[in-house]
C-alpha cells in the first residue's frame, strides 16, 4: 500500500525536479552567454585576475574584447601572480590594458600605493589605473568617512603621479551608500550590477561591470564582463 502511494507521488515529483533542473540549466546558459548589446555599448571588455587561470588573449579578443583591466595588487602586500603575463600578452594581442588595485580599509594608503607602484610599470599606452573599493571579507574595519576619504585621497595622489593619469573608481553600491565617494572625488566611476544598468552614483558612470559569469573561448573560468559608456 505504501509503495503504491509513493509511486503515485513520484510520478508528480520526478517531472517537477527535471523541469527545475532544465530551468536552472537554461538560466545558467543564458547568464554565461549574455552581454549588453554592442549597439548600445560599442566598447566592451573584461576585468581579470589570477583566478581566471592562463588566458589565450588572441582567442579571447575574438569574443569582442576591446579592453582589459588586469588586477595587479591587493592591499599593501599581495600581488596578482598572473599580472606580468596578462600585462604582456594583452599588449601583444593589441588589447587596450589597464591595471587594477583592490583597496583595503585595513592598510595604510602609502603602503598600498607603494605596492602598486612597484608592481605596475608606467607606460603611455595604458588606460587610467583602476581602484576597486568595497568591504573586503578579510577586513572588518569601518572607519569614519573623513578618514576613508583622506586615506584614499593619498593613495590616488601617489598612484596618479606614478601612472600620469587620473584613476577610475570601481565602487560597490553598498560602499557608495555608506561613504559617497562619487560626491568626494571628481574621478570617473565604475559601477557593478548584473544585467541591469546601475544608478546608485550621483553622477553617470563611465564603466559598468554587467556580468561576473560570462564564458568565452580563451578563458577557462567565468569572466567579469564590462562595457564603457558612450
Amino acid at each position: 500500500m505504501h509503495l503504491r502511494v509513493l509511486a503515485r507521488r513520484l510520478r508528480f515529483v520526478v517531472p517537477g525536479l527535471i523541469l527545475l533542473g532544465l530551468l536552472g540549466w537554461s538560466a545558467w546558459l543564458f547568464a554565461s552567454r549574455w552581454r549588453p548589446s554592442p549597439g548600445d555599448f560599442p566598447v566592451q571588455g573584461v576585468d581579470v585576475s589570477e583566478e581566471a587561470g592562463p588566458i589565450e588573449w588572441w582567442t579571447a579578443k575574438k569574443a569582442g574584447i576591446d579592453f582589459a583591466y588586469i588586477r595587479a595588487t591587493t592591499g599593501a602586500d599581495a600581488r596578482d601572480l598572473r599580472f606580468p603575463e596578462n600585462w604582456r600578452w594583452t599588449f601583444e594581442a593589441g588589447i587596450r590594458r589597464g591595471a587594477l588595485h583592490v583597496y583595503s580599509l585595513c592598510r595604510l594608503a602609502a603602503d598600498q600605493a607603494g605596492n602598486f607602484m612597484t608592481t605596475v610599470p608606467r607606460s603611455d599606452d595604458q588606460l587610467p589605473p583602476a581602484v576597486e573599493v568595497d568591504f573586503q571579507p578579510d577586513c572588518p574595519a569601518r572607519p569614519e568617512r573623513q578618514v576613508v576619504l583622506g586615506e584614499l585621497g593619498r593613495f590616488l595622489h601617489d598612484v596618479e603621479t606614478h601612472i600620469g593619469k587620473p584613476a577610475i573608481l570601481m565602487v560597490s553600491s553598498r560602499f557608495e551608500s555608506q561613504y559617497r565617494l562619487g560626491d568626494a572625488f571628481p574621478r570617473l566611476l565604475w559601477a557593478r550590477q548584473a544585467f541591469f544598468p546601475p544608478s546608485y552614483f550621483v553622477r553617470p558612470w563611465s564603466i559598468w561591470q554587467a556580468s561576473r559569469h560570462r564564458r568565452i573561448e580563451g578563458i577557462g573560468a567565468p569572466v567579469n564582463w564590462d562595457v564603457m559608456a558612450k
